[in-house]
């Protein structure tokens, strides 16, 4: 919105030309989602105590969870609001790609929303089934590959880490590809949100790495200079992924052990829609499989857990996802997520590391 209003006035104030630099609109996103989250999230916090709006905790979890029967949950609005407003201000909001991002986030944070307001406000411990919720997480990516697919000049190669030669066209298998990735890292960070800022610590991490990706992206030079897939437009998702930074690091300021507040399905199945998407645009869909590894060994752990018990009665994990195994062992809370944040650090710098070893 900003972009539109006083870019055009550059040529009568020399100093609005700052305004068609993607840095200069993705470091104020950055800033904004911060204050936003700054500003509302104390009376969020407060109200959705008055309205006595707190996490359940299930009987089978770790005892030490106990003491958080209550807390607030379904922060992620917050997390909504301050990545969607700081997008729309600063951003290009003629960009495609902008809009399919923001249409994933948001329909997964409202699946998210109606699941938690289920569970929480109407006391139904079930909430959405899960193949409601999976349903609709599938119409919403689907959504979002069909729109991606048939604009111009999409590129339906896929581009494999550490190999610069090798980009299979997937061509109309595309889509349900696409879909895959979204949904699968939306439910892989779900999973992940057990512990106080476990997830949006490596959240905070990925949208960074992301959002340096996307840049390169939609960068011709520089992408030619990586011999990266350039994606015209691209660029633009970096404010966004600046926003999510800024809607993270607000966030987690009220996240932080001991937590005052849960980001519940809200927050959780948004930012990984928001991240596949991202990794979907930007043509690093195998990379996001080593950026989001945390979100990849917390939904395999689920998957292997599951599997042993039901074909061998055995249990690989004194209980998954992973983090829990890690507490039963006598592990401390605030180790295992600052441990957890250590390792997305060192995928990150992995990930990045692909850019120049092809």
């Amino acid at each position: 919105m900003l972009y539109h209003l006083l870019y055009p006035l550059h040529t009568e104030y020399s100093v609005l030309y700052v305004f068609r630099y993607i840095t200069f609109r993705t470091i104020y996103a950055t800033i904004t989602a911060l204050l936003i989250s700054f500003m509302i999230g104390p009376w969020l916090i407060s109200t959705l105590q008055r309205l006595q709006i707190g996490q359940s905790i299930r009987k089978v979890g770790p005892e030490s969870h106990f003491v958080k029967e209550g807390t607030p949950t379904m922060g992620g609005s917050l997390i909504l609001l301050a990545i969607i407003l700081p997008t729309l201000l600063w951003a290009d909001l003629s960009n495609l790609y902008i809009w399919v991002t923001l249409l994933v986030t948001a329909g997964y944070g409202a699946v998210g929303f109606i699941d938690d307001y289920l569970k929480v406000v109407r006391k139904n411990s079930d909430g959405i089934s899960a193949r409601q919720k999976m349903f609709w997480q599938i119409v919403i990516a689907l959504i979002a590959a069909l729109l991606l697919y048939f604009s111009n000049g999409f590129e339906t190669h896929l581009s494999v880490p550490f190999f610069k030669n090798v980009n299979p066209d997937l061509g109309i298998f595309y889509i349900p590809f696409a879909v895959l990735v979204m949904v699968g890292a939306s439910n892989a960070v779900n999973l992940t949100d057990g512990l106080d800022g476990l997830a949006i610590g490596p959240m905070i991490i990925a949208a960074a790495t992301f959002l340096l990706l996307a840049y390169l992206a939609g960068n011709a030079r520089l992408s030619e200079y990586l011999q990266i897939t350039g994606i015209p437009g691209a660029g633009e998702l970096a404010i966004l992924c600046g926003a999510m930074i800024g809607a993270g690091l607000g966030f987690l300021w009220f996240n932080s052990y001991p937590a005052q507040v849960f980001m519940g399905d809200v927050g959780s199945l948004s930012l990984g829609g928001a991240l596949g998407v991202i990794a979907v645009i930007t043509k690093n869909e195998f990379l996001l499989v080593i950026v989001g590894g945390i979100f990849v060994i917390e939904a395999l752990s689920v998957i292997v857990q599951v599997t042993s018990f039901r074909y061998w009665r055995r249990r690989v994990f004194r209980m998954a996802p992973i983090h829990h195994h890690f507490e039963l062992k006598g592990w401390p809370e605030p180790k295992i997520i600052v441990r957890f944040w250590i390792i997305s650090i060192i995928l990150a710098l992995v990930a990045l590391s692909t850019l120049k070893l092809r």
